[in-house]
């Protein structure tokens, strides 16, 4: 097993291929904190790159063997190929080679206790949920997320060494690759099927996970997932669940919305304890990610009522149902939903928010995933009155011809949903400002570039108010 201490400096200059991801630039600015020479590579400038060159990492924008000069280790992201050239380089030149999720379980093993999320769905926003509340506690956590958080500022915090809190995504078995203290476990549904054979491949990958917790550690667990008793099973950790149909340590009781589409619930703690919640972001997906983040919480041994007050100011992670702005008064919304349940999620968050229309522009993010999960897709827009899709985002994937969008909006109209396909940014955004109306939402949906549409939408606003 690869061993990384932070104190022993064994490896004084560190590489990475893909510098520029979320999660990368994370580690990255960990190390550059304590005293590394940190040196990357990616395919765009970004802000995160601007960043971390001011901290004093040497980037490079493309990839080139020349780039690797000097480093001791190399780390590289999932979405770099076996025949990159700097991962070529490092391994013709004898310098040792990890992968990101490798690397993250080594530096997680520094902390005295780590926090790790995991799930099908609502990692980074339940990662964000426990950051928030952590926030507002005393403990001083370092913070790993897969998005941008206000509360800290971006996507990462650097605390002490007694806490940190990272999400943990299963493609390709790398919650294998941690052992936390506190494993978290949201839902267990098909995904990433470029990788996994179906459900069950699934539901192993997650039962291995739980096996490598410690008896003293922790095992957060949703009592209402189909397969959650397969984990449970199999796992030596101390299991606290939670839940809304099912008997669960912490459940969600009496759960309305608010005429801003807000849930609010009654916590029940193992039937002895009633606190009333009210969330400051839409859908009932929300309740499930902050019941888990409130039993975390507590398992971390904060104070009930800080937990309920900390979780009240949480109002969202950028790309997650999060609101840009509005144009001729159409609200412009943007999230990163690319799965069937989460786009349905979405949507029926917004219904309860909204009385007019509901236009979503959907970007397909993957072939693979459209392919797979194509019939799921086409009862997934029940609750849009109108859905545009763009072309499929490839991702780390090529062409092979087999799926396209128009296939999608097929499926979509054969399910009665008013769907088209568009292939321009440009059109699909002159459209939108045609047809749209006063007091509609515009969704633009997917975790590729399509939040690009709503942002030209208000920068033109901005121009013409010019």
């Amino acid at each position: 097993m690869f061993e990384f201490c932070i104190n022993s400096h064994k490896y004084s200059h560190i590489h990475f291929i893909g510098i520029g991801g979320i999660s990368m630039s994370g580690l990255a600015e960990i190390l550059l904190n304590e005293g590394y020479k940190v040196s990357g590579s990616d395919a765009n400038n970004s802000d995160i790159i601007k960043r971390l060159r001011s901290l004093g990492a040497d980037i490079y924008i493309n990839h080139s063997n020349k780039n690797i000069n000097g480093a001791d280790l190399v780390v590289y992201t999932d979405a770099i190929s076996n025949d990159n050239e700097e991962l070529m380089e490092a391994i013709n030149s004898n310098i040792p080679v990890v992968d990101r999720a490798t690397f993250l379980g080594a530096i997680m093993n520094n902390y005295e206790n780590s926090i790790a999320v995991s799930g099908t769905h609502g990692k980074t926003t339940t990662t964000s949920m426990i950051a928030t509340i952590l926030h507002h506690s005393t403990l001083d956590p370092t913070i790993l997320l897969g998005g941008q958080l206000t509360e800290i500022g971006g996507n990462i915090k650097i605390g002490n060494r007694d806490h940190i809190l990272t999400e943990a995504c299963e493609y390709k078995g790398n919650i294998l690759k941690y052992f936390p203290t506190i494993a978290i476990i949201l839902n267990m549904e098909e995904d990433h099927l470029d990788y996994f054979k179906d459900i069950d491949h699934i539901v192993d990958n997650f039962i291995d996970y739980a096996k490598n917790i410690q008896n003293d550690g922790y095992l957060v667990i949703n009592r209402d997932d189909v397969n959650s008793k397969k984990v449970i099973k199999e796992t030596k950790a101390k299991v606290i669940t939670f839940g809304i149909d099912s008997k669960a340590d912490y459940c969600a009781e009496n759960v309305s919305f608010t005429s801003e589409g807000y849930p609010k619930f009654m916590l029940n703690i193992r039937g002895e304890y009633l606190y009333p919640v009210t969330l400051n972001v839409m859908g009932t997906h929300n309740v499930y990610n902050s019941l888990a983040s409130i039993a975390t919480a507590h398992v971390l041994g904060i104070p009930i009522e800080t937990i309920i007050d900390s979780i009240t100011k949480y109002k969202g992670t950028h790309r997650r149902l999060e609101f840009k702005g509005v144009v001729n008064g159409v609200k412009i919304m943007d999230d990163y939903a690319h799965h069937p349940t989460e786009i349905k999620a979405s949507l029926n968050a917004l219904k309860n928010s909204n009385k007019k229309h509901i236009w979503c522009v959907f970007q397909p993010h993957t072939y693979t995933r459209t392919k797979l999960l194509l019939k799921d897709f086409g009862e997934a827009f029940s609750e849009a009155d109108k859905v545009i899709i763009p072309d499929i985002y490839a991702a780390r994937e090529k062409d092979n011809g087999s799926i396209h969008s128009t296939n999608l909006v097929d499926a979509l109209i054969e399910n009665g949903v008013d769907a088209q396909y568009m292939s321009s940014f440009e059109n699909i955004e002159n459209y939108l400002l045609e047809h749209a109306e006063e007091d509609d939402i515009v969704v633009t949906m997917g975790a590729g570039n399509v939040y690009t549409i709503g942002e030209k939408m208000l920068e033109n606003k901005k121009k013409k108010a010019i």
